[in-house]
């Protein structure tokens, strides 16, 4: 091997390392990736940046603003409302409805937005059929992977491969190129779930009136642990908050207590005024609080220390306060901003008009003074103020995706008005991708642009909804695959897999393409590997002489199988709280699975595309 193979190797090796501790973001893991590729001159610096202009990180970037323009106006929230009321009670219903509608929204959309929709919609399923919302949870990610297999823009992967062939010099996959196999897989994936999957799924989470439903306000308290703490409190004229900001009390972080809103008698009768950041305490006011403290001597000894005085809480002020003021849970996404900071640092009251009231990790309520512990992903808020400020939090679905909201508030749109402008840009992109009217990336990018100037979508909406450590993680990418070819360490690759696996035949090499892929899929992106393993696959056809598509069919199928941990996909992570999983949970109902699509892919694909 030649200095500059060791070179790119040893870089290369360094690059899953970093992917597979998950210490750096993957982004960033990227980006040094680049660096180190320029520095050491196996790239030149216009190679090195060129990713970051590649018709794949275009592409997927449009897709990212049709789907918050699905998202935002209502069009997606609508399936689910069909699903709940179509589904009815029995499991095996539940289970093909959930998967077959999850799968075909993954067609056409970011699997992890389709699973952001659903979660919320599996919850309240779980309620109505009386089942723990661990039996519907991990079906609906598993649904949500299979169904990026279904068209070329279902997932990353597949639009990679496509791309790969276009570089190469061949003619890329088409939109339905995908369909075939696809449904093959998410057959199998629907049969197994049905019989053996069922059987492994676990039992945990409680199936009550209230998990998955919307709730009323005491519901939502008890869930979290803080039944009994919401209290009424009166500011006496000497208290010394009077004439303070909310945000200068800082009582959360002071006192434990967090300040909701403030009774508003002269509002249209009884009401309640959301407490904001720049609310200010005035002599005789009436708040609805939550405390921490251990019991009613605690609360008084802070009570009286900074004069406030408890009044009863009855049923009547429940439904007072709930007109005006509610609560919400969320959950943190993987590219939440909050992650890694305390909510002190996050100054959550400023920027959302809300108060944290308590923090649960992995289904367990976070015990003590939250404020001062750095936010992790995984975690799930609850979070109380204003109705205003509580619907605008889908606004920001970059840093949380709402779970549940009371049942005071309807779910809505944000803009439901432009719904069907969405959905006739929707269709009109797929119409132009289907019959190639023009290129795929021209109709992504029109439909992408139309979504804005039909409202769909707001200017600054189309910042939040790409989400750019994806296309960065893409972009940083695509030099390896360059430094790999340049280099000659894929040709020796190349020959490695030939002169071990080529001997057999096409179907022996597919097979060593497909379990690489997979494997490396568990562990690392798949989108990056799949810029990695995809040159590899062209050029061990070339060397062979076969045709390349059945090999790049077969990567772009095993890219998608991150079935077996919670780590390997966002969508896989964004069910493990809400399905009360353990990390055991998807090694058991993903292995078995990962397998059986293994060995499918190694059938069906010849049949679809022969060598």
């Amino acid at each position: 091997m030649t200095p500059e193979i060791v070179t790119v190797f040893a870089i290369l090796a360094a690059t899953i390392v970093l992917f597979v501790s998950d210490r750096i973001r993957l982004d960033v893991v990227a980006v040094l990736a680049v660096l180190a590729l320029a520095l050491t001159g196996l790239v030149t610096p216009q190679q090195a940046v060129a990713g970051f202009g590649a018709t794949v990180v275009v592409l997927i970037g449009g897709l990212f603003v049709v789907g918050e323009g699905l998202f935002r106006t209502g069009v997606a929230f609508r399936v689910g409302d069909w699903l709940v009321d179509t589904a009815g009670t029995g499991e095996v219903r539940l289970l093909v409805l959930l998967m077959a509608v999850v799968a075909g929204l993954s067609a056409v959309m970011s699997s992890t937005g389709a699973v952001a929709i659903f979660i919320p919609v599996a919850l309240r399923l779980a309620v109505k059929a009386g089942l723990a919302p661990g039996r519907l949870m991990m079906p609906l990610s598993l649904a949500s992977l299979i169904g990026g297999m279904l068209t070329l823009i279902g997932t990353p992967p597949n639009l990679v491969v496509a791309t790969q062939l276009q570089r190469a010099g061949y003619e890329p996959f088409g939109f339905f190129d995908f369909t075939g196999p696809g449904l093959v897989v998410l057959t199998l994936g629907l049969a197994y779930m049905l019989t053996v999957g069922r059987r492994l799924l676990p039992g945990r989470g409680t199936a009550n009136p209230d998990r998955g439903s919307r709730r009323t306000l005491a519901a939502l308290a008890e869930q979290y642990g803080i039944a009994g703490k919401l209290v009424r409190l009166r500011l006496t004229t000497g208290s010394s908050l009077v004439g303070q900001t909310v945000a200068e009390a800082a009582l959360r972080t002071r006192h434990g207590i967090t300040v909701l809103g403030f009774e508003a008698p002269g509002r249209l009768g009884d009401g309640a005024a959301p407490a904001l950041a720049q609310s200010r305490f005035r002599a005789g006011q009436v708040l609805y609080a939550v405390h921490s403290a251990d019991d009613a001597a605690g609360l008084a000894a802070i009570a009286g220390a900074l004069g406030l005085e408890p009044l009863p809480l009855e049923g009547r002020d429940h439904r007072v306060m709930a007109r005006d003021i509610g609560l919400a849970d969320v959950l943190l996404t993987p590219e939440s901003g909050l992650i890694g900071k305390t909510l002190k640092d996050t100054r959550f009251r400023h920027r959302h008009g809300l108060g944290v009231l308590a923090v649960k990790h992995k289904g367990r309520v976070v015990p003590g003074n939250f404020a001062t512990r750095r936010l992790r992903f995984g975690d799930a808020l609850l979070v109380g103020g204003g109705w205003k400020e509580i619907a605008a939090l889908r606004e920001a679905r970059h840093d949380f995706l709402v779970l549940r909201l009371p049942e005071e508030l309807d779910e809505i749109a944000e803009a439901p008005e432009k719904a069907p402008h969405a959905l006739v840009i929707t269709l009109l992109m797929l119409g132009l991708i289907t019959f190639e009217v023009v290129p795929t990336v021209m109709a992504v990018l029109g439909a992408a642009v139309a979504m804005v100037l039909s409202g769909a979508v707001s200017g600054a909406g189309v910042y939040r909804a790409v989400n750019w450590q994806s296309l960065v993680l893409i972009a940083g990418m695509l030099p390896m695959a360059t430094a790999l070819e340049s280099t000659g360490a894929m040709d020796l690759i190349v020959t490695g897999l030939v002169d071990s696996l080529g001997a057999v035949g096409p179907t022996a090499l597919l097979a060593g393409l497909v379990v690489l892929t997979s494997v490396f899929s568990q562990v690392i992106s798949n989108t990056a590997t799949t810029v990695l393993v995809a040159p590899m696959a062209i050029g061990a056809a070339e060397t062979l002489g076969v045709s390349p598509y059945p090999l790049l069919m077969g990567v772009a199928i095993a890219a998608s199988t991150a079935f077996s941990t919670p780590v390997a996909s966002p969508v896989n992570t964004l069910v493990l709280g809400p399905g009360a999983y353990r990390f055991n949970d998807f090694l058991k109902v993903g292995v078995p699975l990962q397998v059986l699509v293994i060995l499918l892919a190694i059938l069906i694909v010849p049949l679809f595309f022969p060598f």
